[in-house]
């Protein structure tokens, strides 16, 4: 009985499942803070050498650290509208351009500037929500029988290319206003002439964006003036008075300067050396002679 009892456990015991072996750790002495040899070395140099933080160089293969930010501007492929206004640009610099072209460049002075916008920006246009409270206030008059008030619309900048020159034509503008970065620009190109001819103060400034915040719009070619408030009647003529000296009296002296005909940086370094290399040369015949 006890041989059975014996074997049957002994098979019992074979059948059940091995116990997961534990993890066992090896302890290991501190590693000391600085060893001889760096010690050493840390001496020579005046250095002092510590095994904790080790050096590890960073390793940009695939798979490794992360790569460094470079600068790839010049691999970057620009859309087709920056390419063209650089090629613009270039151009504008490397070719001899006519003077009604190059008055574009020549603008408004920054602080007489300042003071055209400020003045430009007290006559907005009204928006969509000032134009449908005004249209309602006199729908809400005529409906109580007042009379409606014919012709009477807010003093505001008046834009648009056609309109500022029916103005200018007519002479009701008291002050027209051009972007210098119009394109293309044979849009404006023959309004500094028109007003010119019709003794309408212009000025030129920068830039068609700023001009298009003025009245509401993404761009604008050219804003004009036709009238203002009594107490801005004196402001307006002095900068009427400023702008006509630096534009309308210059005309002749303005449209007789050509623009462009400067040379890249490379070519200007190639013509330096070329220029140094006939100097060394004419030297070098000098001390033979």
């Amino acid at each position: 009985y006890q041989r059975r009892v014996r074997a049957f456990l002994q098979r019992l015991f074979e059948k059940m499942p091995k116990a997961a072996k534990t993890k066992t750790f090896k302890v290991t002495e501190a590693v000391a803070p600085y060893n001889a040899k760096g010690a050493k070395q840390g001496a020579a140099s005046g250095e002092t050498s510590n095994p904790l933080f080790e050096k590890k160089p960073r390793i940009f293969g695939i798979g490794g650290d992360i790569q460094p930010k470079r600068d790839i501007t010049r691999f970057v492929r620009w859309p087709k509208y920056i390419r063209l206004q650089r090629q613009r640009r270039v151009l504008y610099h490397r070719l001899k351009v006519p003077p009604p072209v190059t008055q574009f460049t020549k603008t408004l002075d920054k602080p007489t500037a300042l003071r055209l916008f400020k003045l430009l920006h007290k006559y907005r246009p009204e928006d969509v929500s000032a134009k449908r409270a005004r249209l309602l206030e006199e729908a809400k008059n005529q409906k109580e029988g007042a009379k409606p008030e014919a012709g009477k619309k807010p003093t505001v900048v008046k834009f648009g290319i056609n309109h500022v020159t029916q103005l200018v034509e007519q002479k009701k503008a008291k002050l027209v206003v051009i972007a210098h970065d119009v394109d293309p620009i044979e849009i404006v190109l023959w309004l500094p002439a028109l007003c010119r001819k019709m003794g309408v103060p212009y000025c030129i400034v920068k830039s068609k964006s700023r001009l298009g915040q003025v009245v509401r719009q993404k761009t604008a070619t050219a804003l004009a003036l036709v009238n203002v408030q009594p107490e801005d009647k004196a402001e307006l003529t002095n900068l009427a008075t400023v702008v006509k000296e630096a534009f309308n009296d210059r005309f002749d002296e303005i449209n007789r300067q050509w623009g462009g005909r400067t040379v890249g940086h490379k070519s200007q370094a190639m013509l330096a050396a070329r220029q140094k290399a006939l100097l060394k040369e004419e030297r070098a015949k000098q001390q033979v002679v």
